[in-house]
This record gives C-alpha cells, sequence and structure tokens, in this order.
C-alpha cells in the first residue's frame, strides 16, 4: 500500500475491508484443510487462492483511490503473514513439505516485517521486485500442494506435478532468504546514513 495516508480517509473503506475479508478467510481455510475429502481440500485451495487475490486488490485500490490508512498499513501485512504461515503449518502438519520449509519462511517473513516497522520512522522500505517474486513463488509452490492432484490426475502425471512443486518449493526458500538478507543490508545502510540523505 501507498506510504502516505490521508486523516479524511474512512477507516472503513474499500480496501480496508478486503484486507480484513482475507483475515476472516484464514479460519476457513485452516477448517476446510483439515476435512478428509477430496471437495474440502479443492475448496480449501480456493478460499487460499481467492483470499490471495485480495492482497493485490486491496494494496491497488488503496493507492488508486486515495484509501490508504494507517489501520491498512498494519493490517495488510499482517493478513498477508497469516495466510502464508497457516497454509505452510498445515502442509508440515500433514507431512506434505519438510519442516525447514515453514521454519525459514516464517522467521523470515516474522523478522522482515517486524524490521520494516522499526525502520518505518526513518525510511519506509518498500517492496522490492525481489520481495514480489518471493510472493508469487511462494504462492504457486503452496497452491501446488494444496490441490489434491492424485484424486484428480493420473499417478504419473500427479508425480509430476509433485515433483514441480518440490524444485518451485525450493527456489521460493532461496529468493525468501536471499531478499531477507537484502532487506538487512538496505536496513543497516539507512541506519548508518546522515538523516539529510534520508528518504
Amino acid at each position: 500500500m501507498s506510504t502516505e495516508s490521508s486523516p479524511h480517509v474512512p477507516l472503513w473503506n474499500l480496501a480496508n475491508v478486503l484486507t480484513m475479508v482475507r483475515v476472516a478467510l484464514v479460519p476457513v481455510f485452516a477448517v476446510l484443510m483439515l476435512g478428509d475429502s477430496t471437495a474440502t481440500r479443492i475448496a480449501a485451495t480456493v478460499v487460499f487462492l481467492a483470499a490471495a487475490a485480495t492482497d493485490k486488490l486491496d494494496g491497488h485500490i488503496a493507492r488508486s483511490r486515495g484509501l490508504v490508512t494507517n489501520f491498512g498499513k498494519i493490517a495488510d501485512p499482517i493478513a498477508d503473514k497469516a495466510l502464508v504461515i497457516s497454509a505452510l503449518l498445515l502442509l508440515w502438519a500433514e507431512g506434505t513439505i519438510p519442516w525447514w520449509v515453514p521454519v525459514v519462511i516464517i522467521v523470515r517473513e516474522l523478522g522482515i516485517t517486524a524490521l520494516r516497522f522499526v525502520m518505518v520512522r526513518r525510511a519506509v522500505m518498500a517492496a522490492s521486485n525481489g520481495g514480489k517474486l518471493k510472493t508469487v513463488l511462494q504462492i504457486v509452490f503452496i497452491t501446488a500442494y494444496l490441490v489434491p492432484w492424485e484424486s484428480l490426475l493420473p499417478q504419473a502425471a500427479a508425480d509430476v506435478v509433485l515433483v514441480c512443486a518440490w524444485w518451485v518449493m525450493l527456489l521460493a526458500v532461496l529468493v525468501t532468504v536471499v531478499t531477507g538478507l537484502d532487506y538487512v543490508v538496505r536496513a543497516v545502510r539507512i541506519a548508518q546514513a546522515p538523516a539529510t540523505d534520508r528518504r
């Protein structure tokens, strides 16, 4: 979302409503994931994708319509992390992905979110292209593991899809780590820069 907000923007605007819808969809997604049928798994996948889609939509609406609020700045990243973290933990709990995947991603996401909040007094650390790629890769591999391919495709085809999902997951973890280090380097440079150089 934009880094500027107006005191005249109503709290419950369309962008913030979409953000809260994403928050509300997280427990719905979790309940569906706990179901034991192909139908509930497909429904969980649809809910996950719908929630992920609201991330780009609410940000676009807030910027284009001047609906940025301080509440939105805080709630938006929290909603994003809640969705991804819940999906990772549920996939790990069912044995679909190894434990180190959610550990690495969760530590990075929470750590960088905290870092950006700390640094906001000095400079706004906007999402980089690498950060955007990270988000896309995470959504892609999580979705690939959410879909019950073995119930929808022949076993050989399902195996190919899952192998591809594995490699996308590894790439997502790599980009997650690299972009996290990039944020740390940027934060150090901002902290060391003279006050007149900070924007």
